[in-house]
Parts: structure tokens; sequence; C-alpha cells
């Protein structure tokens, strides 16, 4: 079995069962496995087929959703672009895996027609499906690609995780047995379908013929939404970044309200949330409270359910043990096993581990996340922080060399140093520049230069101009010392 046969054997079980929800439409099993068996035979006309990519850069809704089906019925490998993503970015991935179609609105494909390979097919998502053709069977190994997830890269360059057919399909059946899934259940989609979080989501829901239901780009962040949202559609799965969650308990009022009947498991994951919010949602619903751990190279490679000692610590809630059958361990700087009390970095091999970065050589052996973990008494893990620079930012990865490339392909700008300060929700990312000789840039310039490059999440919010860099004494930039001035402020016009 593969990805491809989860709508299909759904559809097969129970048609008319509700799959796909979004903003008042609704798609049955039937229809979605429908849809997805034309668009797919459009396709494979166009030449997706085995091995082959097909980039698919489309607003968040049911469209989207039977886009990605019909990608894996072909045999080809779905490389989610967000519709708010800047055309540079989206043609930067579509140069690194060179797809075979483009799959996007026909006002996206007019801007991006001509900046990639001549053989480059385009299929507008605005046209109606002529016909009603079937996608030719395509039979493809588990260990095959399903998807490609760009993050960001230390270059300025997107870095491909390319994740297995085998790698999504484990953690949705482990998923589906520790949540008891069934197909009364009703998980809500609160990530993009360009985060690894999303995967759970639409394929626990299809593994256990449940349904999803498709949080709108909009009401991503707007916590008065978000609330009524968890009532309104009946939700009985919950999942997302905590920052969410914070922005719903402080400024939503979600506690304010009785929890929804329907409401059985809410897992968290991206970073951390910080305990006095964990004990928050305890009190206000006796849902099942899940804290998942790992990055998007081995999906969540491990899992901690929420007790009632979690609720009596001072610091966040453990990271746990692993998932779906993956091994995890903790190595030392000696490269030795962490024993308890100790830190080490964690290291992770198994079914959800990715194939390897795009275009890069596949992974052998254990992957090592570049996170530090405490080991404890029970062998469970306490996250510590990450061994290297990279930051979380309102739950994305963000690795700030690449948002220090963007700012220096300015010509406004001689140099860049950008830093995260803050935790969880309060962490924010600030731009130190350094202008050229003559530049009259702004802080609103330097942004709207970051928006034509990167993706929002990765704009800095912040901006400070400098006079120069600091050096620590090997001539590289301090940015322990840029951290500490990095500390919470607005954006500072003036050359510090």
């Amino acid at each position: 079995m593969n990805l491809q046969d989860l709508v299909r054997r759904s559809a097969a079980e129970a048609p008319d069962r509700t799959a796909v929800r979004f903003a008042g439409e609704e798609l049955t099993y039937g229809e979605l496995d429908a849809a997805a068996d034309a668009l797919g035979a459009v396709l494979s006309s166009l030449g997706a087929g085995a091995g082959e990519r097909v980039l698919v850069w489309a607003p968040k809704g049911i469209g989207a959703v039977v886009a990605s089906q019909a990608v894996l019925r072909t045999g080809a490998v779905h490389v989610p672009a967000g519709s708010a993503m800047p055309l540079d970015h989206v043609v930067r991935i579509a140069r690194d895996c060179r797809p075979r179609v483009v799959c996007a609105t026909a006002r996206d494909l007019e801007r991006i027609r001509g900046l990639l390979d001549p053989d480059t097919r385009y299929l507008d998502l605005d046209a109606p499906v002529s016909g009603s053709g079937t996608t030719p069977r395509v039979s493809v190994p588990p260990e095959d690609a399903a998807y490609i997830l760009y993050t960001s890269g230390s270059t300025g360059r997107p870095k491909g995780v390319t994740i297995s057919h085998a790698a999504v399909l484990a953690f949705a059946e482990w998923a589906c047995r520790e949540l008891d899934a069934g197909p009364e259940d009703r998980f809500a989609n609160h990530a993009a379908f360009t985060f690894d979080l999303s995967l759970l989501d639409l394929y626990a829901a299809f593994r256990a013929g449940a349904s999803v239901t498709l949080v709108p780009e909009g009401y991503a962040f707007a916590p008065d939404r978000l609330v009524d949202f968890v009532h309104s559609e009946r939700v009985s799965v919950w999942y997302s970044v905590p920052s969410a969650l914070v922005l719903m308990l402080r400024d939503g009022g979600l506690a304010d309200r009785p929890p929804p009947p329907s409401l059985r498991a809410v897992l968290f994951a991206g970073e951390v949330l910080a305990v006095e919010y964990v004990r928050r949602l305890a009190a206000w619903s006796p849902a099942r409270l899940l804290n998942l751990y790992g990055p998007t190279e081995t999906n969540a490679c491990t899992f901690h359910e929420v007790g009632p000692a979690d609720l009596e610590r001072d610091q966040p809630v453990p990271i746990g043990r692993a998932t779906a059958g993956n091994r995890v361990r903790a190595l030392a700087p000696d490269g030795s096993p962490a024993v308890a009390g100790q830190i080490g970095e964690l290291v992770v091999e198994g079914p959800t581990v990715m194939v390897g970065y795009w275009g890069q050589a596949p992974v052998e052996g254990a992957y090592a996340t570049g996170d530090l973990v405490r080991t404890r008494e029970d062998g469970a893990f306490d996250y510590v922080g990450r061994k290297d620079s990279m930051a979380k930012v309102r739950g994305y990865r963000v690795e700030p060399g690449a948002v220090e490339a963007a700012l220096e392909s300015s010509p406004d700008v001689e140099a860049a140093a950008v830093v995260v300060a803050g935790e969880g929700l309060a962490a924010a990312m600030t731009a130190f520049v350094v202008l050229g000789s003559g530049a009259r840039v702004g802080v609103l310039g330097i942004k709207r230069h970051a928006a034509r490059h990167l993706p929002s999440y990765m704009i800095p919010d912040h901006v400070r101009f400098v006079g120069e860099l600091p050096l620590t004494p090997n001539g590289k930039t301090d940015r322990l010392a840029l951290a500490v001035q990095a500390g919470p402020g607005r954006d500072r016009e003036e050359t510090t």
C-alpha cells in the first residue's frame, strides 16, 4: 500500500462519507476519488509520471487537495508551494526540482511562464477539467518519493526534503493507532500544505476514513476565528503549532467557552509550548494533550502525552519517546550514548526519516537532527535547543543565513546579519543591516525587498541599521553580541 491507495480504499468502502470540508464546501470520498482521477488523467497527458515532479502553486482549499491526490496517482512527486509565496521563491524551488508540470491559477501561470525550463508544461487550476478520464494505474514502490517539502537553506537556496510514500504512511498509521481514529472523527488542518504538520491532518484522516476540515489561510493566526472554527466545525482532533494555541487562549477566549464535546485530542508541534499554556489547556478540556517533536526531515519522530506530573513542572513538557517504529537516541559530544541527565544531539533512524535532500545523496544510517536534548531517567527526552544557529519563528524553521542572503541581494545593502531572540510566540527575527554608500532605503524598503524574495514567515520582524557588524576575535560576525542588542524593541532607522 502507498498514498495512492488511501482515498481509493475509503471511496470503495464509503463513497458518500465526507472526506474534505472547506469554507462550507465539501467533497465525499467518492467525489474526491473521481476528481483526483480526472485531474490525474490530464496530468498524465502532460507528462507527469513515475519519478517526475509536479509543482502545485495553489491557494489552500479543496482544489489543492484534489491536485495533490491527482499528482500521486500519476506516480509523480508532489511539490507544494503556498499561494502567498513570492514569485522569486517559487522560481527558486522550481529551478531546483525541475518539475515536469506546474499547476497554478491562471494569474500565477502568466507570472511564471518563461522563467523555467522550456520543456516545462503548465496546468491552469482555474480551468474546468474536461471529460471524466481515469488516471492510468501506476505501481509506485513505497520507498519512492511522494513529497518534496522545501525548507530554508543556509545559503539562501531552498532545500527540498524528499519524503517517501512509506514514510508518510508509517506516520499516518501510527497517528491513527495512537489516536484510535475512526470514520466519525473530524481532523482540523491548520498548517499550510508546505508544512509537514499537514501530512498528519490529511493522511491520518484518509487512512481512518475520517474527514479533514481545512482552516482558511486567513484564519491561521486569527484567534477569534480559530476558536469559532473549533466549535462550529465540531473538531475532534486539532494539530497546530503552539503559537496558534497561545493566541486562541490569550486573545481568542478559548478557555472562556466550554470545550466542544467533539474534541478528543489536541496535538502541538513545531516549537516549545510554555507550560503555563499547557496547564490552561488541561484545565479547559479533558481532551488528550500530545506534544510532538521532529524536524521536517523526520516528521514527528517523538511524542509525549501530557500527564498530571507535567503540569507541576516549571520546564516545558518532555518531547518523549519514539513514534512509528523509529529509533531515537542522544549522542554526547564524544559520540557515546548520553546517559540520564546528560545533554546530547538527537539522532533518528526508522520509517519516517526522509529519503534525503532533493538532488543530494540519500540518507544512510541515522539522521542527526542538530537538536540538543537531555536524556531523562525514564529514557525519554527533554528538548534543550538547537546545536547550530537555526531557529523557530511562529512554528517555522528559519535559517538566518537564508534571510541574510536575500537581504544582501539588494544593491542598497552592504552586509546583513540576522538573529532570533525570544522563545515561542515571543520569538522575533531582527535583521542588522549595513547600508552601502549613498543608499537611502529605510525599514519599509528593506522589508519590501525581503518580501520579493522570501516567504512571509522569513521576513524580519525588526530591522536595525548599523554602521558595521561586530566581529569576534577570529573575524566572524559576533552573533552573541547582536543577540544581546536584539532584545524587545521597534525597527530603528538610525545607524548605531
